[in-house]
């Protein structure tokens, strides 16, 4: 891993992302790019009228002088920082911007308190998930000395999802993270046991896995109502560190969490989740 990317807000959920950023890039020898995604509107960018003008650029060099202060942590030393201001229509431009860098992940905060759907829907975390070529992390509350141990990559097990297994078994290794797979099995739409290791061991064949019986063998199957109550409920009893999960383009989390979700089981995950885009 070479480059971590951080989008900076300037909130202490930003400094979360930027904390764990940098747990990470220590361990890694990574740099860490820190980048403020300003909303200015066309019109102030173009327009002749030098208020307008002068705006556009107080505001960016506002952004600036806030990153002197906002990367002045201890945490950072020894660590190459880059920070840049960019202007954007849509915010699923910080995916080309993360490619420009090279970036190998993303690491961002979100102050979601009530649910990952709601954690994620319509905020710009969503818009990353949604377009991000690469692995996104995203922070909901501090974690210092970050240092997770077993992570679980909850799947469908559908073709799709070949790719981002692969993906996240590299990013694992990376890391040093044990990785649980997960398979969900809905009372709505209930699977035997025979068919849904039939399902599991065709993707592992696919997938190219070397010993795909011994893993199938470890896969957890979890029964519950709904794929949420079933990650967050097995997420509790194993003490998992992280959650990792496929997510479907623009479609995005709300797509993979479908249905209800039991908000006491949601509002009380402070684990991070990780996402692979399909």
């Amino acid at each position: 891993m070479k480059k971590i990317l951080v989008p900076v807000d300037f909130s202490k959920h930003s400094e979360y992302a930027l904390e764990v950023a940098a747990s990470i890039a220590k361990k890694q020898s990574a740099e860490i790019v820190a980048i403020h995604m300003m909303g200015l509107s066309e019109a102030v960018l173009t327009r002749d009228e030098s208020k307008e003008i002068f705006e556009a650029m107080y505001y960016m060099k506002l952004a600036e002088k806030r990153f002197i202060d906002f990367l002045d942590k201890d945490y950072l030393e020894g660590i190459k920082v880059t920070d840049a201001v960019h202007n954007y229509k849509i915010f699923s431009e910080l995916n080309d911007l993360a490619r420009d860098f090279g970036a190998d992940l993303i690491v961002m905060g979100s102050h979601g308190s009530s649910g990952l759907k709601e954690v994620f829907v319509g905020s710009n975390t969503e818009k990353v998930v949604r377009t991000s070529e690469i692995p996104v992390l995203v922070i909901k509350h501090r974690a210092e000395n970050f240092n997770p141990q077993l992570g679980i990559f909850a799947c469908d097990f559908l073709e799709s999802s070949i790719g981002p297994y692969k993906r996240a078994q590299k990013l694992f290794d990376t890391l040093g993270l044990n990785m649980q797979m997960l398979y969900v099995n809905l009372a709505g739409d209930f699977r035997s046991t025979r068919e849904i290791e039939k399902r599991i061991l065709n993707f592992l064949k696919s997938a190219g896995e070397t010993h795909p019986i011994e893993t199938l063998n470890a896969v957890i199957q979890y029964n519950e109502y709904s794929v949420e109550a079933g990650i967050f409920g097995y997420s509790q009893v194993s003490n998992s560190d992280l959650i990792a999960l496929p997510t479907q383009g623009r479609q995005g989390l709300a797509h993979f969490f479908s249905g209800s979700i039991g908000e006491d089981v949601v509002n009380h995950s402070d684990l991070p989740v990780m996402t692979f885009k399909v």
